[in-house]
């Protein structure tokens, strides 16, 4: 089988391999340094707690999965030692999950992993490409209607 030159792909079909490349790269150096077991719909569920404290059910429906798909995803993180779930403040039959110092931590080392790639790409393609192609990709969201999910937050977690 002839060999494909990237260049010469499509827009979408090249954004989506090189999305996926640099997800299971990151997810590789994830696993490097003591985060085995996390997978890409992880994060998914993690930027939800990130900031707030929500039920199964709201988590389910901030991913728009169901409440069975949501509560799976909360308990391989609760295995894995990123999530914990407590009691609500006002409430004490509702459970709130929230992140534990682990799953603070793999926010910090995966934030810092992006950052890092990103400055390896500026360094190698340079910044005004970088942003280039950002503006490319955004604008190739907004075509296939998905930077309203992007911006709340609510694109769902790939399907296995």
């Amino acid at each position: 089988m002839p060999a494909v030159n990237p260049a010469s792909l499509d827009t979408a079909t090249l954004a989506w391999l090189t999305g996926s490349a640099a997800n299971d790269y990151l997810l590789e150096r994830l696993h490097r340094i003591g985060h085995q077991g996390v997978r890409t719909s992880h994060g998914y569920v993690i930027q939800h707690l990130i900031d707030g404290g929500p039920t199964v059910t709201e988590l389910a429906a901030h991913l728009g999965v169901t409440q069975q798909a949501a509560s799976k995803y909360v308990r391989e993180l609760e295995n894995l030692g990123y999530v914990q779930r407590a009691a609500d403040a006002d409430d004490a039959r509702v459970r709130r999950l929230s992140l534990t110092e682990r799953g603070h931590e793999l926010v910090t080392d995966s934030r810092q992993a992006r950052t890092e790639l990103e400055s390896a790409l500026v360094e190698q393609a340079g910044a005004s490409a970088v942003t280039q192609a950002g503006t490319v990709l955004s604008h190739l969201l907004d075509l296939v209607h998905g930077t309203d999910g992007v911006t709340r937050r609510a694109t769902r977690p790939p399907q296995p």
